[in-house]
């Protein structure tokens, strides 16, 4: 008779049975106890220090998962003592770990996007997956994708190698595929909160505000100054550039989410932001920054001078400035490369861009510094403007400061300085100075503004002066920026106004990540791969219109490029508890900074990647090798700062007694040890999981499926059980080869109603006792009564192939004794198949079968005249695509199978069109 014992946990009576750990009856009582060293399966350890609790009575904190509960006991869970012993914990464990939690091209972006995650996806040709990774983080990434000057890519690593990864191209490339596709990618909206926001301004900042607001379920409403949405990218960015159809179907698929959009409504003038703030439980202002800053030269007012964005907006107003014969373009950005450009296309006959650096320092992206060359625009580098000359008012010419440069100024470049009484003349007809922007804050004056004129809102909250009225993007704080910059706090803003509605604001915080510093000399065995080079309209052709200049990437491009990625982040990033724990406890990856242990990564294991620079050294994996499965492939070597988790004469794990059954992986709690996923490119992602059965033998272990997209990223044994090599593992492997996923007769590609006539009317050919029907234990029980049916229908044998061959083979068999005891050779659903008639294979002579259809399973050698078999492969005269288990939907034998993914085909849907066919 068990016997109980009753002790007190945070306030709360539990009664628990006597034995239990302190840490077993706080999870019972629902306590949230975090671990990284402990697992049911597996003895105590106590060495991680992160489930330490008070316990009433004793001065020192005890480790919940190594100490008896004992009648009585008081145990307080959470206290200010208990959190900075478990920050304390994780800080010494993260003062020796290693790598990259995520990679330096997604630290880079303002947006925080996962670039290693679309980039690996779209060289695993899933680009669907790709687009709905991108737009997690990205509302109009087709168009972004085009204007961005991506300073991911001035991150990336394989720069290091030879050239960057073309990561806005491929952003651009993955939303164009959706756009085509017909079936766009449409997100997941919560339920109504029944909350209404209003949105000032239709730039990417407000756009994205009110997109992400929409899917937490809020009703939005965006408001704009302009005819049409889009600010700066329909307005200061050139048709040839950011083709506006483009712009247009990204904004429809916003609008689609139900945001209303209201144009030509300007704060101030059409209604005032105290009616929005009456109206609307809360507002966003997002106005921008419309107005071109000043040279502050004499002759700046003269007629022919004009802004940048000024001009660029009277260009896609349909009412260009008249900028003559001949312009000079003031700045070094992509503002000024744009205005230049548009120049040309305009018809001006000389385009000069006056710059005070040299091209090293210009700030505007280096393709378009290139393109514009191309186009026959004149840089004058080391120049600036002194005075802009003028006759009769009008401009007639630019006098200019010859410049050299000094040391380098706050923002690292090299200070301009001027030489004394050098100076060049220029005959131009107009000037245009696209040296920068700033907001025009009529209408908001109630907000309190910064010293740089802008709005002042509170960097972690976005919070204003004013209770409810939030402010992001270009007007705020530091001024214009990137339109990604204005995406990213649209993005975390969207957040911190949710939380603000659910009655408990909570403000953005930077998340505690791992990095490292890698050098050239680090990737110096890297295969040297060129970028791809895209397509581009050539100069004689683009610079006389307003076509779009760049053509994108094909399919095989894309696929090439995106192979070029390095994968620098950790692949565990999404699973790890280490990152977690970190961020929750607020901990200091940088407190106890000292030497770091060597990191190693061993690729050998045919499954299993491992990574000693994230082992902290838990144990976990050394016992349940040893306690669990009794293996002992690995084990702690080496004493003190040198331990490490390794096998014996610190072998490679390929080269240990492994057996592969992968329980080491499913314990790890950081990326110290992953599955190899059998892709192009492996990448961190967030996934789905299917409670399912596995169907590789006949002992059905329950598991977990892990899916992102159409790929089966990993699978783990279900309720702490123990699978073997193939579910584990080989099940991936299978699911992600190339596989039949069409119908072929002859060679050819059919359609499912084609295949069937043709296999109805080949099998009809041959006499009943020369047929086959052929099916495997891996069926479900809906599927081998229709496969069983068909047989009758056709008068034939019914035979049961088995599955035993795609399990785990005799030589292991030993191995996982223990593990599976009788299932694995009685069989669930023998008897199912015995029941519909059906026969062991070991008894048929198929030398007497003439025509075969087989539904799974490996068909015997034989002389076939004709065959249709469904399997991953181009088997038979007709070849069927094979649903696999992880596509099924029913139950077999006593378990059930439910579909991870969905497949080419439904298995009773192609037994059906062939029986139907028959008739």
């Amino acid at each position: 008779m068990k016997e109980y014992i009753t002790l007190k946990i945070d306030g709360k009576t539990v009664k628990t049975e006597k034995g239990s750990t302190v840490l077993e009856a706080a999870r019972k009582a629902g306590a949230d106890i975090p671990t990284l060293c402990h697992d049911e399966r597996v003895k105590p350890y106590g060495a991680c220090g992160m489930c330490v609790v008070e316990c009433k009575g004793n001065p020192k904190l005890i480790r919940s998962c190594a100490i008896a509960a004992a009648d009585g006991m008081e145990i307080i869970t959470e206290s200010d003592r208990i959190n900075r012993a478990r920050r304390f914990s994780l800080e010494m464990l993260l003062s020796d770990h290693t790598g990259d939690c995520k990679a330096p091209c997604s630290l880079a972006c303002p947006a925080g996007t996962d670039c290693q995650g679309y980039v690996g996806l779209i060289a695993n040709g899933e680009n669907a997956e790709a687009l709905s990774v991108i737009k997690g983080k990205i509302p109009l990434p087709a168009s972004i994708g085009r204007v961005c000057p991506h300073p991911c890519e001035k991150k990336c690593r394989r720069g290091l190698v030879e050239e960057p990864i073309s990561i806005a191209a491929l952003k651009a490339y993955a939303a164009d595929r959706d756009l085509e596709s017909g079936n766009t990618f449409a997100p997941e909206v919560a339920e109504s909160t029944g909350k209404r926001i209003a949105v000032i301004g239709g730039g990417p900042g407000g756009i994205s505000a009110a997109y992400y607001l929409a899917i937490k379920g809020h009703s939005v409403t965006v408001f704009d100054m302009m005819p049409e949405m889009g600010g700066m990218l329909r307005y200061g960015i050139p048709q040839y550039r950011l083709p506006k159809e483009v712009l247009d179907k990204e904004l429809k698929l916003v609008e689609k989410l139900g945001i209303e959009l209201r144009n030509n409504i300007k704060i101030g003038r059409d209604i005032t932001l105290d009616e929005l703030k009456n109206e609307y439980d809360a507002v966003i202002a997002a106005p921008g920054a419309w107005s071109s800053t000043k040279m502050r030269v004499d002759g700046e007012n003269a007629q022919g001078v004009f802004g940048g964005i000024d001009f660029l907006r009277s260009v896609i107003l349909g009412s260009p400035a008249d900028i003559g014969k001949s312009v000079a373009v003031c700045g070094g950005g992509n503002t000024a490369m744009d205005a230049c450009r548009t120049a040309v296309r305009l018809g001006a006959e000389k385009v000069y861009i006056i710059y005070r650096r040299t091209r090293e320092e210009m700030p505007a992206d280096a393709l378009e510094i290139d393109e514009a060359q191309e186009e026959g625009v004149e840089f004058k580098f080391l120049t600036n403007p002194d005075k802009i000359l003028t006759r009769d008012g009008k401009v007639c010419g630019i006098k200019l400061q010859i410049m050299e440069l000094g040391e380098p100024d706050a923002s690292g470049r090299r200070k301009p300085v001027a030489i004394e009484g050098k100076f060049e003349t220029l005959e131009v007809d107009s000037v245009i100075m696209a040296i920068g922007q700033k907001p025009e804050l009529s209408g908001f004056e109630a907000l309190d503004a910064t010293n740089r004129g802008t709005i002042s809102a509170d960097e972690s909250t976005f919070r204003t002066n004013i209770e409810g009225v939030f402010a992001i993007g270009d007007a705020t704080n530091k001024g214009a920026d990137i339109a990604i910059a204005a995406i990213g706090e649209a993005q975390k803003s969207a957040s911190v106004v949710d939380s603000y509605l659910r009655g408990n604001i909570i403000g953005y915080k930077k998340p505690i990540l791992v990095e490292r510093e890698i050098t050239a000399d680090d990737l110096a065995d890297r295969e040297h791969i060129a970028r791809e080079k895209m397509r581009v309209l050539p100069p004689d052709k683009r610079k006389r219109n307003f076509d779009e200049v760049t053509l994108g990437f094909t399919d095989e491009q894309a696929r090439r490029e995106a192979s070029r990625c390095l994968e620098c982040g950790c692949l565990d990033y999404y699973r790890c508890k280490l990152v977690s724990y970190a961020n929750k406890y607020d901990a200091d990856f940088s407190r106890f900074v000292g030497e770091k242990s060597p990191a190693k990564k061993d690729e050998e294991h045919k499954y299993i990647l491992r990574d000693s620079g994230k082992c902290i050294l838990c144990g976990l994996c050394v016992r349940v090798c040893s306690q669990v499965m009794d293996i002992g492939a690995i084990g702690l070597t080496g004493r003190g700062f040198t331990t490490v988790v390794s096998p014996e004469f610190y072998k490679s794990l390929g080269d240990s007694q492994c057996i592969s059954c992968g329980q080491c992986v499913s314990l790890c709690p950081t990326g110290a040890l992953v599955e190899k996923v059998p892709l192009k490119k492996d990448v961190p992602l967030r996934e789905k999981c299917t409670a399912t059965h596995c169907t590789g033998c006949a002992a059905a272990c329950a598991i977990n499926v892990f899916t992102a997209g159409n790929t089966v990223t990993r699978c783990e044994p279900a309720n702490s059980d123990v699978i073997c090599t193939y579910g584990k593992f080989a099940l991936v492997e299978r699911c992600n080869a190339d596989r039949l996923k069409v119908c072929r007769a002859d060679g050819k590609a059919v359609s499912l109603e084609r295949a069937a006539e043709v296999t109805a009317d080949r099998i009809s050919r041959f006499s009943p006792a020369e047929i086959a029907v052929t099916v495997c234990e891996s069926m479900t029980d809906a599927e081998l009564q229709k496969a069983a049916r068909l047989s009758k229908k056709l008068g034939c044998a019914l035979i049961n192939l088995g599955n035993l061959e795609r399990g785990i083979d005799k030589d292991n068999y030993k191995k996982f004794e223990k593990v599976f005891g009788d299932r694995f050779s009685v069989g669930i659903n023998r008897e199912k198949a015995v029941s519909f008639g059906a026969v062991d294979s070991r008894a048929v002579d198929f030398s007497k079968i003439k025509a075969v259809i087989s539904f799974g399973g490996t068909v015997p050698e034989g002389s076939f005249e004709f065959s249709a078999v469904q399997s991953a492969d181009e088997k038979g005269n007709v070849s069927l695509p094979l649903a696999l288990s992880v596509e099924c939907s029913g139950t077999l034998g006593n378990v059930t199978v439910t579909p991870a993914l969905l497949p080419p085909y439904g298995n009773e849907d192609i037994i059906d069109k062939i029986t139907e066919k028959l008739s």
